[in-house]
């Protein structure tokens, strides 16, 4: 992409025009028909600042992805949603991220979540395996979601550490647990093991399964997010690097959910 054509990208259309088009998308939504939950996976921040900051670290990435969230967590309360999910960190990337990108990312995801928690507006929760991270920054995580803990706004979760498989495995860890303190036999636990049973032992216990999932930057997979949760929820998939993802792009999502017959796996 040139660089004049990313200039023109930026100054048309017009903020005005747009500022239009979303208000048409939102006052035409199906209020009765809007999902409940919908969970995000914001994909694209180190591409973005390849392209936008070309030289400079990836955190100018992370940070604008993690100011993106911050709006969209305000878009998901407008139109009056119960729960948000955002991915912001995979275990996959613990793996793969080396210590000079993964210290930067691991600061904007623990200022990302104390933000959230200040405003006093939202029940946040960070959900995933976060005895993996560095014991100094779960503690501060775990610190922000409790300081929302009789919050009764918007439910927002924010997957830190997270992995589908390694939550299916601690919700088998801990319900085997449970079981075992009740006096259960492992023979029993076997022959009478039923579903709701795995998933009251599910980072996201007591919630309900998204119904909308949205993946930015052109990828179409889950990746393991939600495995257990996403069962018969609908997908939406946008070109736009997360921190391009504008308002516009939300309310299509939510449009094209609206419009959509969910059969449930019928």
């Amino acid at each position: 992409m040139t660089f004049l054509r990313r200039v023109m990208e930026r100054v048309w259309p017009p903020r005005w025009l747009y500022r239009t088009y979303e208000t048409q998308l939102l006052e035409n939504l199906d209020r009765a028909r809007l999902p409940e939950h919908v969970a995000v996976l914001a994909d694209g921040n180190r591409r973005w600042a390849r392209l936008n900051a070309p030289g400079q670290p990836l955190v100018v990435g992370y940070r604008a992805g993690a100011a993106k969230l911050e709006q969209f967590v305000e878009w998901c309360d407008d139109v009056g949603l119960k729960v948000v999910t955002l991915w912001v960190l995979s275990t996959d990337n613990l793996d793969r991220s080396t210590d000079d990108e993964l210290q930067p990312l691991l600061g904007v995801i623990s200022d990302l979540v104390a933000d959230l928690a200040a405003t006093g507006r939202w029940r946040v929760q960070a959900v995933g395996a976060l005895d993996l991270l560095p014991p100094e920054c779960a503690a501060n995580l775990r610190e922000s979601a409790a300081a929302t803990a009789d919050v009764k706004g918007m439910h927002v979760n924010v997957a830190v550490s997270y992995g589908g498989r390694h939550e299916l495995r601690d919700a088998v860890r801990s319900l085997l647990a449970d079981r075992a303190a009740a006096g259960t036999t492992l023979d029993e636990v076997s022959r009478t093991l039923e579903i709701d049973e795995i998933s009251d032992h599910l980072y996201t216990k007591g919630q309900p399964d998204p119904d909308l999932i949205i993946r930015t930057s052109g990828e179409q997979r889950l990746s393991g997010f939600l495995l257990w949760q996403s069962a018969h929820s609908e997908f939406y998939f946008c070109e736009a690097l997360w921190p391009d993802f504008r308002k516009v792009d939300f309310m299509r999502a939510l449009r094209s959910y609206t419009q959509r017959e969910r059969r449930y796996g019928r």
